[in-house]
């Protein structure tokens, strides 16, 4: 891992006037530069050998989230100049980030930690969890990797005093050493049967159209089952509403933020493919549900843009990506605002960008689209809301030990308890004001449907109202059997995301959106690679093996965008490692020969209809 002794990166500032910056080892990094000012600065000029290298190698990386981080890191590797441009103040590892609770902070302590959405890093990633271990972290062998700690259970909150499902990892037992067909059936029947207690016949069904996704060959997967929505696949409509709620609506709303009548079944069975493998122990990179030992920017981002600095990556936040101007075929700038409004020009010889796709695509502009009809087709791609609020307990409320999906909740809630993971912390004594012990993370994934408070969706609540809702919600899935979980009387305070604007009016806004997968998504992902050949994409909605919306498909996307740029640049230097899901080696055969017969205009051998 080479370190970048210096940095040219050439701006002008919209009149033509040039202005170079340079940047050092972050030791010799002035203050202003480190908070991302767009302020010169000068570090002692590199030797010249280093200069001649660093000739034709300048990269501008347009978003400063999980994949600007990941392209900034793999390029940095590689030798070179690379200057990261982030919109938000503050706003470096994109929706990946925690955030400081403003006024939240006394006596010294340092305030409250925020977050748009709780962290679920699970053992079906391999790029992520390989980028994590690159990053030095104090005491830690494995970098950052090393503050992964694994949840042992899942639960599903059920309300009107029925049991909450409770599931823990341990109680899979060891899986077969050899997965026939039969032996997956028996034993994925078996699992449902103990954590769904759904009907036999219902369990039986569903186990089944995962062994017929299983052996699917990839060209029925693409062609049949990404147009064929999971509510279909599965057959829900005939089905209890337990199987509804449990098996169509719980992995595709309260997981993925996409509504299970639309959803693509090669987007869900995807991963459901990866995960069952996981908890059977195959071809993971750890547990099936891990989560970070202390909060994100402490475990993770901070650690890692300090790496970045040192390997000589600059940045600029407050920086916005207004348009990118195409001259003889390439990009030949990206014009910006720099924190102060003022209209920039950025000019490098390659452009990453790293935005999210309802961002990334109004930069666009008309020769853009008509460079590279790829683009064009990203307008298709849907975002939906999916957003956190954080609820802090003046005692420790450990739920459980890992993450609840409220499964009844009319607004789709996930949630998991923080502070239990954050061992090295005495959270009193380290955050807040001294009484807060707890950190309840909630995601909101439907803000389309009434609550039961107010009769109104969560768009059309106030702030306050959305907190008192999704309290509501939570309390009627996990006191409703006599137990009081929740206490009004713990309840300290509660954070909303600030992306989300202008709730209880008319028109609601949110900033930090989701792509979501209806059927046919796939078909509108772009490539990295573009038809200008110095403009890489990088992002969630960029087409990946995992092919959802994911920190990890955010990293693999960022991994491909790099190893165009090298191709595009005739580099020498090695390429990205970019590692597929898992694919269970004893089903290989009847993939192929699903393959035969999806030829000859065959159903799966396994489809029972």
């Amino acid at each position: 891992m080479g370190s970048v002794n210096r940095m040219e990166h050439q701006c002008t500032d919209g009149k033509g006037s040039p202005r170079r910056a340079f940047l050092g080892r972050a030791a010799a990094v002035g203050g202003a530069l480190a908070l991302g000012a767009g302020g010169t600065a000068v570090a002692a000029p590199a030797p010249a050998g280093a200069r001649r290298r660093r000739a034709g190698r300048t990269v501008a990386v347009l978003g400063g989230g999980v994949a600007g981080l990941t392209a900034a890191h793999e390029l940095a590797e590689r030798g070179f100049q690379v200057t990261v441009y982030e919109r938000k103040p503050g706003g470096l590892g994109g929706k990946a980030r925690s955030m400081d609770v403003p006024g939240s902070a006394r006596g010294g302590r340092k305030p409250l930690p925020g977050e748009h959405g709780f962290r679920f890093i699970p053992g079906i990633y391999h790029n992520l969890p390989d980028t994590l271990r690159r990053i030095p972290f104090p005491g830690n062998a494995n970098g950052c990797h090393d503050n992964l700690v694994a949840s042992t259970e899942v639960m599903f909150a059920r309300t009107g005093g029925r049991e909450d499902i409770r599931l823990p990892f341990s109680m899979i037992g060891t899986p077969p050493p050899v997965l026939t067909p039969d032996a997956f059936l028996r034993m994925l029947t078996g699992l449902l049967q103990t954590a769904t207690h759904l009907p036999a016949h219902e369990i039986a069904y569903f186990a089944n159209r995962l062994l017929v996704f299983l052996t699917s060959c990839d060209r029925r997967r693409l062609e049949v089952w990404e147009h064929t929505p999971w509510w279909r696949f599965v057959r829900a409509a005939s089905m209890s509403p337990d199987y509804q709620r449990l098996l169509a609506i719980g992995l595709t709303r309260n997981i993925v933020a996409t509504k299970a009548e639309i959803a693509s079944t090669r987007t869900v069975a995807t991963c459901a493919e990866a995960f069952v493998f996981n908890v059977l122990g195959r071809g993971a990179d750890g547990q099936p549900d891990r989560v970070l030992n202390l909060p994100t920017n402490e475990a993770w981002i901070d650690p890692w843009v300090a790496h970045l600095r040192s390997l000589g990556v600059a940045f600029r936040v407050g920086w916005s990506v207004r348009d990118l101007r195409l001259a003889g075929g390439r990009i030949a700038e990206a014009v910006v605002t720099d924190p102060q409004g003022a209209r920039q020009s950025v000019v490098a010889d390659h452009f990453v960008q790293a935005m999210p796709v309802e961002h990334a695509r109004r930069t666009w502009n008309v020769a853009v689209r008509a460079a590279d009809p790829q683009l064009a087709r990203c307008d298709k791609l849907a975002t939906d809301w999916m957003t956190g609020i954080q609820f802090y307990l003046t005692e420790p409320t450990p739920i459980i030990h890992g993450h609840i999906n409220h499964i009844d909740s009319p607004w789709s809630l996930t949630s998991v308890g923080q502070a239990q993971y954050w061992k090295s912390r005495d959270v009193p004594a380290d955050y807040g004001d001294g009484t807060v012990a707890d950190c309840l993370s909630v995601d909101i994934s439907e803000w389309d449907k009434p609550g039961i408070l107010y009769g109104k969706t969560a768009k059309q609540c106030t702030r306050e109202e959305i907190a008192q809702e999704v309290w509501a919600q939570m309390k009627g899935g996990l006191n409703d059997t006599g137990e009081h979980v929740l206490l009004d009387a713990k309840l300290h305070s509660w954070f909303l995301d600030p992306a989300v604007g202008g709730l209880g009016t008319p028109h609601p806004t949110n900033d930090e959106q989701l792509l979501i997968h209806p059927t046919g998504t796939w078909f509108n992902r772009p490539a990295s690679r573009t038809a200008i050949p110095n403009l890489f994409l990088a992002g969630d909605y960029v087409a990946v093996d995992i092919d959802l919306a994911t920190m990890e498909g955010a990293n693999a996307s960022a991994r491909q965008a790099v190893n165009a740029l090298l191709d595009a640049s005739g580099s020498g230097a090695g390429r990205c490692t970019v590692t597929p899901l898992y694919r269970a080696p004893e089903f290989a055969a009847l993939k192929r020969h699903d393959e035969t017969r999806y030829r000859l205009g065959l159903p799966n051998a396994f489809d029972l209809g």
